[in-house]
């Protein structure tokens, strides 16, 4: 079978519509929209759960044994704290990231009535007021706040605009593409993982290729807050790959060009057999890789094992410079993770028993172990 090609055009409009679209946990339905028509009109029929948790299965020669991928679609953002006496907001951050990466960030509050916008801003901002004061203040969210764009000087002028605590606040992304392959933007944790998806289901349909079991696309909503694909997996999957950013920071092996795959996260080591296939798929078809292992770090996949799946999960990346700040990442990566996800997802199943819950130890996996005698 001819290698699937990823369309880069193609990849990249997804991420720039994605990107346009404000999606903090808890305030993602627009983009879940977003999402299900773009799968439908790839010839695709996405279910939603209750919640938004989108799933679109593209039917494989099997039923059972089934493979998914997942990303998800849920950012980072804020919430509305306290009413302030001088009329600003008080923040309580969605998700872990610094206030620093908070500090000049625009904003929209999306209130139960009104939509509105403003900055986020240190509570000394001013050098000509505060002099070096400026420089020397605390980072955190209790030294921020968020200043509205309308006239208010007061709590009770903001209430009467319609802002209520438990508002969610969106941060505007600012997404910069540059000719030479690199992005800049926040947020790129994960639409970057949804248009990969994206890209991989639309070089996967347009080139009629058929899986040996069926392929579940999942996209979830609530990965940043700990939830991410508990509860949008069926029995039939066996396996879950997880598509999102990597650690590329001093100290870490990830990488913005080419495919990182982690070895391990905070939740512990990924399956031996399914990062080992994936590590071979990228060997044998010349995509550029490295491996890497994350301290502090979880995904879908971690969400999905402490849900109680008994699945087997892999982890691919995306190198990521400043992740979950100003973030930055390159084309390389994102159409390299395409690449794997691609020949990952036609290739032939290589555990059968995977297609049981429960089978018996003859068909049981093995791995590499000294020879009787070897062991002094």
């Amino acid at each position: 079978m001819n290698k699937l090609r990823i369309d880069a055009d193609y990849l990249l409009d997804q991420l720039k519509a994605l990107l346009s679209i404000d999606s903090p946990t808890g305030y993602t339905d627009n983009a879940v929209r977003y999402c299900s028509r773009e799968l439908e009109r790839l010839g695709l029929k996405p279910e939603l759960t209750r919640r938004g948790a989108i799933r679109a299965v593209s039917q494989g020669g099997r039923r059972e044994g089934a493979r998914a991928i997942v990303s998800h679609i849920d950012t980072l953002g804020a919430q509305v704290k306290a009413i302030k006496p001088n009329g600003r907001l008080e923040l309580a951050p969605i998700g872990h990231w610094s206030a620093r990466f908070a500090e000049g960030a625009r904003v929209t509050i999306y209130g139960y009535e009104n939509i509105l916008r403003g900055t986020i801003l240190p509570l000394k901002a001013s050098g000509h007021t505060f002099n070096e004061e400026v420089d020397t203040q605390p980072t955190g969210w209790r030294f921020v706040e968020l200043r509205i764009d309308a006239q208010t000087t007061s709590a009770t002028e903001t209430t009467a605009l319609g802002v209520e605590i438990g508002d969610i606040v969106a941060v505007d992304p600012q997404p910069e593409f540059l000719d030479n392959g690199f992005i800049n933007s926040r947020h790129l944790d994960d639409k970057a993982g949804v248009a990969i998806m994206l890209a991989t289901i639309e070089a996967f349909e347009r080139s009629g290729a058929v899986a040996p079991v069926d392929v579940h696309w999942l996209f979830t909503i609530a990965e940043e807050v700990g939830v991410g694909a508990s509860s949008v997996i069926v029995p039939e999957v066996a396996s879950l790959v997880a598509v999102d950013n990597g650690t590329s920071a001093p100290g870490q092996n990830s990488s913005e060009f080419g495919v990182t795959i982690c070895m391990a996260d905070q939740s512990g080591p990924f399956d031996y057999h399914l990062t080992k296939q994936l590590v071979e798929l990228c060997r044998d078809n010349g995509i550029d890789h490295r491996k890497d292992v994350f301290r502090h770090y979880r995904s879908d996949s971690a969400s999905a094992l402490e849900a109680g799946h008994d699945i087997r999960t892999a982890l691919v990346t995306f190198g990521v410079d400043a992740s979950h700040g100003y973030e930055r990442i390159h084309l390389d990566a994102l159409r390299s993770v395409g690449e794997l996800l691609t020949r990952y997802v036609t290739s032939p199943i290589e555990i059968a028993r995977d297609t049981k819950e429960f089978s018996d130890v003859r068909s049981f996996t093995k791995q590499p172990a000294p020879e009787a005698g070897d062991k002094v």
